[in-house]
């Protein structure tokens, strides 16, 4: 029973968690894909710069000798959302609206968007070198315990975590707002379903494009500021995350935000399941076996959990390429 116990407290922990930030990461690139129809490959690499924004705004707080009761790095994840969201529209307007402009095809903006990664990549690596660096400056991360019921280890959860699962339900809640109830919202959906008919009737294309990538800017910064703050920020924090927040927009459906959720969630809990040690729920039994259980039962080596989305990809690509929700968009 304790083992069950510990299963269900670890196990959605994680999928929670894991799920949170690729569910932030998602909404971005399927808005992308909805409003300009291009898969966006350089939102990782916003993600690990607007994390960076994150950090340098940290450490002025932290030379300023401002003390909070929660981390200084999540103070100024606004700020640097802010900062990034700017940053997007200038990465458009500079690289993809000319772009558009000349009618290039999608696969253009696809091509240059790789070569805004390489750029981002680039830079990135000039200013802020190689090495880890730690979001928490001031004092350590905490770590809550909390006890279970019927579990005799607690459920450990930490600073950060909390704070993610939080802010994620937080800005479903916004996001679903503006997008029902707001007058650019609903812009955006009527752009995203019919970008001419939308024009005819007098929507302002512009602004539903700058609404796009502040939005998406905003929640890149999110997402990587907080899984930097769970584990630590690095140049190529990117590059394990990308593929599995494609694979959940894929899988939720391209250009369907609410998928962009919930296949981020689905992702995060099979990455999760797929690593577990399933060993754990056989001990309690191992006597009325016939076979010796191993100590490590897990599906995949936490080392390859990178092939669990890209499997998950492979498998709705083939079987559901529309995904959750149809593909409908927005």
């Amino acid at each position: 029973m304790n083992e069950i116990v510990f299963f269900l407290n670890k196990g959605i922990t994680s999928g929670l968690i894991i799920g949170s930030i690729y569910a932030l990461g998602a909404i971005g690139v399927t808005l992308i894909f909805g409003i300009l129809r291009f898969a966006h490959f350089a939102h990782g690499d916003m993600m690990t710069l607007g994390a960076f924004v994150t950090l340098i705004l940290t450490a002025a707080l932290a030379a300023l000798g401002i003390t909070l009761p929660v981390p200084l790095a999540f103070i100024a994840m606004f700020p640097a959302m802010a900062i990034t969201a700017v940053m997007a529209i200038g990465l458009d307007k500079v690289f993809y609206k000319p772009l558009r402009q000349a009618g290039a095809r999608p696969v253009v903006l696809v091509m240059a968007s790789v070569g805004v990664t390489l750029m981002l990549q680039g830079v990135i690596r000039l200013f802020a070198g190689v090495r880890s660096r730690d979001m928490f400056i001031e004092a350590p991360k905490e770590i809550f315990r909390i006890p279970f019921p019927g579990a005799t280890r607690p459920l450990i959860v930490t600073e950060p975590q909390a704070l993610l699962i939080v802010f994620t339900i937080v800005a479903v809640v916004v996001l679903h707002w503006f997008l029902t109830r707001s007058r650019l919202g609903k812009a955006m959906r009527a752009v995203s379903d019919n970008p001419e008919l939308a024009r005819i009737t007098g929507i302002n294309t512009n602004h539903v494009v700058w609404a796009t990538w502040i939005i998406g800017g905003a929640l890149a910064c999110a997402a990587g500021t907080m899984l930097s703050m769970d584990v630590t920020l690095k140049p190529d924090l990117s590059f394990n995350i990308l593929l599995p927040i494609f694979a959940a927009t894929i899988v939720g459906g391209i250009g369907q935000p609410y998928g962009a959720i919930a296949g981020g969630f689905l992702v995060g809990f099979c990455e999760t399941l797929a690593v577990f040690n399933w060993a754990i729920l056989l001990r309690p039994i191992k006597d009325q076996l016939w076979f010796e259980v191993p100590r490590n039962l897990a599906l995949v080596p936490t080392e390859y959990k990178l092939m669990v989305p890209f499997l998950i990809l492979i498998i709705v690509l083939i079987y559901r390429p529309t995904g959750i929700f149809k593909g409908r968009v927005l």
